[in-house]
This record gives C-alpha cells, structure tokens and sequence, in this order.
C-alpha cells in the first residue's frame, strides 16, 4: 500500500514538472518570437510612375534604292552612315548597252572612248528622301539587274518597343520617355512616344503592342539599326504629395489599411484612400496625416532570424506596385 502510495505521488511530481517545463518552454519561446515594429514615416513627397519596356531599333521609313534601268556601276558617292539631300547624286550607272559600247570603244583607244563616253552619258541616281545611308550593296564595277537594291537608306532611327497591353492605356502620345541601349548603357538618350500600333503582336504568349520611341532632336552618331534598347516611358508624375512606403499598406478584402502609432505608442489599424505608386512608394489620399508615423509589424523567431510580418495581423498582403512591360521603376525617396 505504502509503494503504491509513494508511486502516486512520484507520478503526479512528474506530471507537475512537465507540465512546468512546458510551460517554461511555451513562454520561453513566446519571449523569443517577439513581435517588433518598423517605423515609417508619412510625409510629403514625389511620386514619378515609370513603364519600361525593351525593343529594337529600327529604321521608321526603310527604303531600298533600285536602278530604273539593268546595268554596272561606275561609281558609287556615299558611305555607310552618311547623311544626304532628297535629290543628291548618290551613285553613277552605266547601262548594259552603254557599257558594251565603251568596252568595245575602249578597245579601239582612248581617243574612241572618250568619244563614246561623252555621247552616251552616264546615268546618276539620286537620293529620294533626306536620310541616312545604312547599307551599301553594289561597289564601282559590279553588274545588277532592276531588282538589286544598290543602296539602302533610313529617314530617322527610332525604337520599337513592345508593351504590354495591360500598360498600353498609360501611354499618351508625345509623352516623355528615355532610350537606354545595351550597346552603351552609360547613354541615355531623351525620347517621346511618337506612334503606337494599332495591330497587336503575341510574344511569349503575352499581347504586346509596338510603341515608337523616337529620339528628341538629333538622333546620336553611335545608334545603330538592330540594337536592343531598352525604353522607360514617363506616364505620370506628382511633386508634394503625401506619401509612405508601400510595404506598409496592407489590403483585405479590397479594402487598404495602415498601421499607424496612436499617442501611447502603439498601432492603430486604419483604413486609408491611396493613389498612385511606383511600387516603393505610395500616395495616401484619404486616412492619414503629414507627420503621422506608419508602422509595419515583424516578428523575431526564437531562431534570431526575423520572422516576416506578424501572423496575427488583422489585414493580409501589401498592395504591391502594378505590373510593368519589363520591369518597373521607381522615384527617389521622399523628401
């Protein structure tokens, strides 16, 4: 009876410290996964919405230059990368007949070829446009038919660049933009969105249209036909607007919320009106005030390491910044 007794009571001691330590280790580790709040301020700021997208450069009017007549050339006027007049001589052409005849008359002498030479003249081709040469084909001697483009000539280069359809209804005309390429990374080039297609195009089963990206004044020596760019469209721009760090709204059930310090320190879950984001910053309309400090709640694990936001918080995800044909970017910092 006595063993029983004792075997009672080592029991009920044994329960009595695991449940203790237990105890012990659920505080203790509450203790540890301590919830801490970042401060945020909100303040006045700007706020510049940017779409980027990337394209290729290409030439706005391609026009190949063919001889109205099959012959050889005699001799051709222009380089690669040279600027010419509507109307300039650009080459000289002989035709096939003509060129028989001063083969045969060169045969014959100097004095016969000069004869034939001034009698026959030669036929000069003549730029149809102001523009750039970007492609030489046929060089002094050489034979071509009506259908060999001789030359190859661009009016202006611009930027062909794909956005995606979900961002196309931002983009204005004549909006201000800026042209990046891989070739030179260190230049940027401003820019204004001239044209943007009608027709869509499906790249990577994503809808895109082409939006012309072209340069403002003169077009740089160094842009080649054929270089990826890539182009940030300036879609909408505010100064002196309150604003706060977009990780801190946090949206349930389409509504936006903000943690913001009340007068004893601790969070108050409020409900706020927000405008537009560049996705690191956003503009609150409606909900809070110039000054009011906005606070984000994360948890420290036991671990050390910290824990993301505070699982009990009353809203769920952030916003987040709208999606962007390539990417996005955002402002500086508010002031």
């Amino acid at each position: 009876m006595k063993n029983i007794f004792k075997s009672k009571i080592t029991w009920a001691v044994v329960a009595i410290l695991a449940l203790g330590g237990g105890g012990f280790y659920y505080y203790k580790q509450s203790k540890a996964n301590e919830v801490t709040y970042k401060r945020l301020p909100i303040k006045k700021g700007d706020i510049e919405v940017t779409i980027l997208a990337t394209g290729t450069v290409q030439p706005e009017n391609r026009l190949e230059i063919k001889a109205p007549v099959a012959g050889r050339m005699e001799q051709v006027l222009v380089r690669e990368g040279q600027k010419v007049t509507k109307g300039q001589i650009i080459a000289i052409m002989s035709s096939t007949e003509r060129a028989a005849m001063l083969d045969a008359a060169r045969a014959k002498g100097a004095e016969e070829y000069k004869r034939w030479a001034e009698l026959y003249l030669a036929t000069p081709i003549m730029a149809p446009i102001n523009g750039t040469i970007i492609l030489r084909s046929v060089e002094p001697g050489q034979t071509f038919t009506t259908t060999d483009a001789i030359l190859t000539m661009s009016d202006r280069l611009t930027v062909k660049a794909q956005v995606d359809e979900t961002d196309i209804a931002q983009i204005k005309l004549k909006e201000r933009a800026e042209i990046v390429l891989d070739a030179y990374p260190g230049e940027k080039i401003k820019a204004t969105a001239d044209q943007i297609a009608f027709d869509s195009k499906t790249v990577n089963s994503v809808t895109t249209y082409l939006v012309d990206a072209l340069p403002a004044g003169k077009t740089p020596d160094f842009m080649r036909s054929g270089m990826t760019a890539n182009v940030t469209f300036f879609v909408q721009d505010k100064k002196d607007i309150l604003v706060v760090a977009s990780e801190a709204l946090k949206v349930q059930n389409g509504k936006t919320y903000l943690l913001v310090q009340g007068p004893d320190g601790r969070p108050q879950s409020r409900e706020v009106k927000i405008g537009i984001s560049d996705g690191k910053f956003t503009e609150i309309l409606e909900g809070a005030e110039e000054g009011e400090v906005a606070m984000v709640a994360e948890v420290k694990l036991s671990s050390g390491k910290p824990g993301g936001s505070n699982p009990f918080s009353p809203f769920g995800k952030g916003p987040g910044s709208s999606r962007k044909s390539g990417g996005g970017s955002g402002s500086p910092p508010p002031r």
